[in-house]
């Protein structure tokens, strides 16, 4: 079986919210959830997620709204030689809080993984958290997984906290790792851009949409990336 699910989450006001995913054997399923909330609004989410064997699970998160935003996606491999891929995108203004905490736990062998989020932030206050947790499990031969972090810093004042976590139990496997960067905006690009006749505020937008690009167009879902480019 095949499927993509949209979730998209607007309004105000608060929500406790649980999600469970069971991709069985040999299915391909893409599920995005979309936090475009007003500037008000708490969202605490669980997203459970549990992949068969041959399964190819996709799982977007992208937080661009609320006031406090916690999402955390725990999955986990019921078989060998599953696929997950996890992608996040998050975009923090002046006194958000936005907090993502993806964890992949390999307790199957020969199974793959790739976790790669990416964020930015501008404003007072504005703060991202990022926590990647990976489980090698001592099963779990023939593990590939990699996660990765990257976040952009566009004004004094925006804090972002990067940590990423891995744990290996087992020796026997194809390869494991992990990355995270944290960097401010680079004046050299905005030189650059401006000096042929860009305005800042055109450069800068250009720089933003450059960083986000490439992930948005891993999605696979073209309404969805169409949405997020506009």
């Amino acid at each position: 079986s095949e499927a993509v699910v949209v979730i998209n989450h607007k309004g105000k006001g608060k929500l406790n919210q649980t999600v469970e995913i069971d991709a069985a054997d040999a299915a391909k399923l893409t599920v995005v959830s979309l936090q475009e909330w007003e500037d008000t609004a708490t969202h605490a989410s669980n997203h459970r997620m549990r992949a068969g064997r041959d399964t190819q699970l996709r799982h977007v998160v992208v937080t661009l709204g609320g006031d406090l935003v916690r999402l955390s996606a725990d999955t986990e491999f019921a078989s060998p030689r599953g696929n997950i891929e996890m992608l996040g995108l998050y975009f923090v203004d002046a006194g958000q809080h936005l907090e993502h905490r993806p964890f992949i736990a390999h307790t199957q062998p020969h199974c793959y993984s790739r976790v790669t989020y990416k964020g930015a932030l501008q404003g007072k206050d504005a703060q991202a958290v990022w926590v990647g947790d990976c489980l090698i499990g001592a099963n779990a031969d023939g593990t590939d997984t990699y996660e990765l972090n990257r976040n952009l810093v566009l004004s004094e004042g925006a804090r972002a906290d990067s940590v990423p976590n891995l744990e290996i139990e087992n020796g026997e496997i194809e390869g494991a790792g992990h990355a995270s960067a944290t960097g401010r905006f680079d004046d050299e690009q905005l030189f650059y851009l401006m000096a042929r006749g860009i305005s800042e505020r055109d450069a800068r937008r250009l720089v933003v949409l450059g960083f986000f690009g490439e992930l948005v167009n891993q999605i696979g879902v073209p309404s969805v990336q169409e949405h997020l480019m506009e």
